[in-house]
């Protein structure tokens, strides 16, 4: 018998490290967010060892790191935390090592911050300098408490005109929760959902349409992807061809739109608090404890895992030792 070649009787290469991360993540249905964050904490940690692989390396390793990351870099406490996360994650799930006890590092500084917060007049005053979609959005993120991305991802049927409600589908921990649509939105809103109707039905003419599908449903549901249900209500002005399903897809809006234009409209409103999009979520939340609200009714508001994090808002309120006149 004639000999095997080479090529044939190798085995095929070993996906490069990058890759190993990203099949396990997503294996187990991480968000993008996280992805990104880990892929980026096992690259910092294997050039700062001089490109050496996790593998050669271990707890001692791991601890030196985390020291640089706190004593070099400066990092804060949460950082760090994540760092260590990332490389738990990635000797564990990645490589199938676990890992004995690592030796104490000099850990960061946790300090205790308060969120910023704007007045109402701050908000109002903001908000006037935004146009178009990034008002509308803005708009929601102050009048719902949503998180930036969340507001991004959101889809047809996630909004209830009629009960007044948004569904917030596989927000931060991968839970879902409903929150208030403001009464003062709801005729703005199906305004712009209306306009994004036409911009679908024409997607459709030219056989596009295509929206990105959580996990897998699309196979479940094989036209679900071009659905109007399934359509981003913040849809991208210009769409792409997915290489995967050779299809014509559109993307929804990128967070970056409106982080510019609020940062813009913060300058321009004269606001000197070091506010974001994320500032209107806090402020949401601290307005709403000013009107009477129990903690309770905000915190699942919010979709805060415990009421602990909500607590921090009391301590910015516009009430007791804050209300007191000198």
């Amino acid at each position: 018998m004639p000999a095997s070649s080479p090529a044939s009787s190798s085995a095929s290469p070993k996906p490069r490290l990058v890759e190993q991360i990203r099949a396990t993540i997503r294996s187990l249905h991480y968000s993008r967010r996280t992805e990104k964050a880990y892929v980026g904490w096992a690259v910092r940690f294997v050039r700062y060892h001089g490109l050496r692989h996790p593998g050669d390396l271990g707890e001692e390793e791991i601890s030196q790191f985390l020291t640089h990351l706190a004593v070099d870099r400066k990092v804060s406490a949460s950082t760090q935390n994540q760092a260590l996360n990332a490389l738990v994650f990635l000797y564990k799930r990645v490589l199938g090592v676990d890992l004995g006890k690592i030796p104490r590092a000099t850990a960061s500084k946790i300090g205790r911050r308060l969120p910023v917060v704007m007045t109402r007049n701050e908000v109002a005053r903001v908000i006037e300098r935004l146009d178009g979609t990034p008002r509308l959005f803005v708009s929601i993120l102050y009048g719902t408490g949503l998180r930036l991305l969340e507001c991004c991802t959101l889809r047809i049927k996630d909004v209830d005109f009629d009960s007044r409600q948004i569904v917030v589908r596989a927000g931060k921990g991968d839970r879902d929760r409903v929150t208030v649509l403001p009464a003062s939105l709801v005729e703005e809103l199906a305004a712009h959902v209306a306009a994004s109707r036409h911009q679908y039905e024409e997607d459709r003419e030219r056989d596009a349409g295509w929206v990105e599908l959580p996990n897998a449903y699309g196979r479940k549901d094989t036209d679900a992807g071009r659905s109007w249900p399934w359509q981003w209500i913040f849809p991208a002005t210009r769409t792409y061809f997915h290489r995967e399903s050779r299809r014509m897809r559109r993307h929804h809006l990128h967070e970056t739109v409106i982080q510019r234009a609020v940062a813009k409209a913060v300058r321009q409103a004269g606001v000197t608090k070091r506010a974001s999009c994320h500032t209107f979520r806090h402020s949401f939340a601290t307005h709403l404890l000013e009107d009477g609200y129990d903690i309770r009714t905000v915190q699942q508001l919010l979709g805060h895992k415990d009421v602990s994090t909500t607590m921090i808002y009391t301590h910015v309120v516009n009430r007791g030792w804050g209300a007191v006149r000198s």
